[in-house]
């Protein structure tokens, strides 16, 4: 943008204000396109064309105007998606943030399906030494123990009670 405010400033060229005919029009063009049916096909040839009448405009301060209308607007539409995914960041959480949401989601559905079926095979299930929730048989994936099986609270991570194996 200022390469062509400067290219504008060095011929003695006005830049159009915000409020000039010209300007306007320029604008009232992508209002006209955000109408169309599928509004992220950018793939239509006639774009171009819609803003033809200032890009191959002989006079390069129409030209310049015209383009810095656009990166104006630009820069609008950008900072009114910021402002959305800011919005939507703090009403809703990050990305790592929904994902372990899930993840405990998961997790706690998992255990009360395990709470519902019969599990006369597997050894009954001691209570938390430190929260008396219920412990549920986890294995060790690192460490000197790995592959070894214990119990675990089912409150993991907000409760971090093990138990050895009977």
């Amino acid at each position: 943008m200022l390469d062509y405010e400067d290219h504008l400033r060095q011929r003695g060229f006005r830049q159009w204000t915000k409020d000039d005919r010209e300007a306007r029009e320029v604008r009232a063009v992508g209002r006209r396109s955000e109408n169309r049916s599928d509004p992220t096909d950018r793939t239509d040839p006639s774009d171009r064309a819609v803003y033809a009448r200032w890009f191959d405009h002989a006079d390069s301060a129409v030209v310049a105007n015209a383009i810095i209308c656009l990166i104006h607007q630009t820069n609008y539409l950008l900072d009114q998606q910021i402002r959305g995914l800011e919005r939507d960041f703090i009403q809703q959480g990050g990305y790592s943030e929904q994902l372990a949401a899930a993840r405990v989601q998961h997790r706690q559905r998992e255990l009360d399906r395990s709470d519902r079926t019969d599990q006369s095979d597997s050894p009954a299930a001691p209570a938390c030494r430190l929260c008396g929730k219920p412990l549920v048989l986890r294995t060790a994936r690192q460490g000197s123990n790995a592959g070894s099986q214990f119990w675990g609270c089912s409150s993991y991570p907000q409760c971090k009670g093990t138990q050895p194996l009977a």
